[in-house]
Parts: structure tokens; C-alpha cells; sequence
């Protein structure tokens, strides 16, 4: 009953994580709200390749979701059956390391953020 409003909310969340390594990935100064706050400011060139390809998996991970709650990709009800569980085991590490993380804005931001991508999750996952 629950599942396709949080497959919405987990859709819509992960959409402003994505927007976010976009951003980074664009040159924006918020290196300190991500990776521990490694790199203040702008991100050098390498990590703004990595913010690319992390911006891929999530929007594929967006995707499984989604297709598990039927909103798009009817084909992959299979795949997606067991790919939801990989959604939750990556949501259950986010978690951890934002909340454990040296980066105080990222355990303000992200960690309640990942915390909520986790239990929607788990709610597509057995709904």
C-alpha cells in the first residue's frame, strides 16, 4: 500500500542527491558537504569524473526502485525482485557513513537524508 509513495519519496530524494553530484561534478564550491569533507570547496578534476559516474549508479538505483513499485520498466519485475535487496544493502552502508562521517554537514544533511532512502526502500522492497 505504502510502496508506490515510497517509491516516490525514494525517487524524488535520490533525484537531490543526484542534482547534487551534478553539481559538484559541475564545479560548484560544496566539496565540504560530501566525502567527508576532503576537498573544500571545488572538487579537482578526478573526483569530479567520480561524482559523474556516482550521479549513474543512483539514477540505475532510482530506476530499480521505481520498476519494483511498477511505476516504469514492467520488463524487469524479475531482475528487480532481487536488485531491491542491493538497494537496501547500499542504503543500509550510506547510512552508516554519513552518520558516521568527520564532515559535521554531512551528518546534518545526508545522514537523515540516507536514513530516509533506507526505509523507503525497505518499504518497496516488501510492499
Amino acid at each position: 500500500m505504502f510502496s508506490l509513495e515510497s517509491a516516490l519519496l525514494f525517487s524524488t530524494l535520490i533525484g537531490v542527491v543526484i542534482i547534487f553530484q551534478l553539481m559538484l561534478a559541475a564545479g560548484m564550491p560544496w566539496g565540504r558537504y560530501a566525502m567527508g569533507g576532503k576537498y573544500p570547496g571545488k572538487y579537482p578534476p578526478a573526483m569530479r569524473v567520480a561524482s559523474i559516474i556516482q550521479a549513474i549508479i543512483l539514477t540505475f538505483i532510482a530506476f530499480i526502485v521505481l520498476s519494483k513499485a511498477d511505476l516504469i520498466f514492467p520488463g524487469w519485475n524479475t531482475f528487480t525482485k532481487t536488485a531491491i535487496w542491493l538497494v537496501v544493502c547500499f542504503s543500509i552502508v550510506a547510512t552508516i557513513l554519513n552518520f558516521i562521517t568527520r564532515s559535521v554537514w554531512e551528518r546534518r544533511i545526508w545522514g537523515p537524508v540516507s536514513l530516509l532512502l533506507l526505509i523507503t526502500s525497505i518499504i518497496v522492497a516488501i510492499g
